[in-house]
């Protein structure tokens, strides 16, 4: 398995993704477009493209930053769809699926940074990805933004402060705005690149210390679970 990440900025790491690929033996391969990396160009040779988050939007030009191209992304996003590959998007990466599939993001409700249950729907706990979540599951928020729906979207999980938490967009194309890679590693990168003071007093921000402080084992746990499930459905439409 080949599994290619695009990742925009250094503290939006691929944490617990990263750490399932490594542990599987998969070929990992990067655009680190902050490092001026360019994006895949042969798209057939990857299985997986796991597209992370950002302090963008799929609004910001290049004038605005650099090194963040979303009209190309979403071109690469299309082709990895068209092609049959599976596509995960985090946060920002949520977001410019749905903008590849022609369906515009908008602003969260609330801004979430911290550890917030999400409430899975009737369609996410039947689905057989994600029915090891349960009803509810406390994962990892850090965003303002969420992913637009397309006409065949389905919402799997929602939260109190935002709507669309996770989207199925067909069954190998999938957007999380919440974090579920978050270890304490990747969160403390984020703290550090990021003004909490600002949003202090809003009940969906906590504070550095209890963002440090959670166990984020059982989420990773979960979303490992959901890998190795989309794993076996690729492997299965692949192979037959």
């Amino acid at each position: 398995m080949h599994i290619h990440f695009i990742v925009h900025e250094h503290f939006e790491a691929p944490g617990a993704y990263e750490y399932w690929a490594k542990r599987h033996g998969h070929i990992l391969s990067y655009s680190r477009v902050y490092q001026g990396e360019p994006l895949p160009d042969n798209i057939a040779t990857i299985d997986f493209l796991i597209i992370m988050g950002g302090p963008q939007s799929p609004a910001t030009t290049t004038a605005q930053c650099a090194h963040f191209n979303t009209i190309a992304e979403q071109q690469v996003i299309k082709k990895a769809i068209n092609a049959g590959k599976v596509v995960l998007g985090i946060c920002l990466g949520a977001q410019l699926i749905g903008e590849a599939l022609g369906a515009r993001y908008q602003h969260s409700p609330e801004r979430e940074i911290g550890k917030f249950p999400i409430t899975l729907t009737d369609y996410g706990v039947a689905h057989p990805l994600f029915n090891h979540f349960g009803k509810v599951l406390e994962v990892g928020h850090w965003h303002n933004d969420m992913p637009g729906l397309t006409a065949d979207a389905q919402i799997v999980a929602y939260s109190e402060g935002c709507p669309r938490q996770i989207v199925a967009y067909t069954d190998l194309v999938f957007g999380f705005q919440c974090h579920m890679e978050l270890t304490k590693d990747v969160v403390a990168l984020l703290i550090a690149n990021d003004d909490l003071s600002v949003v202090a007093h809003n009940p969906f921000v906590q504070a550095p210390n209890i963002l440090l402080n959670h166990d984020y084992d059982e989420m990773n746990q979960k979303l490992y679970l959901f890998l190795e499930k989309l794993e076996k459905v690729y492997k299965s439409k692949i192979f037959n």
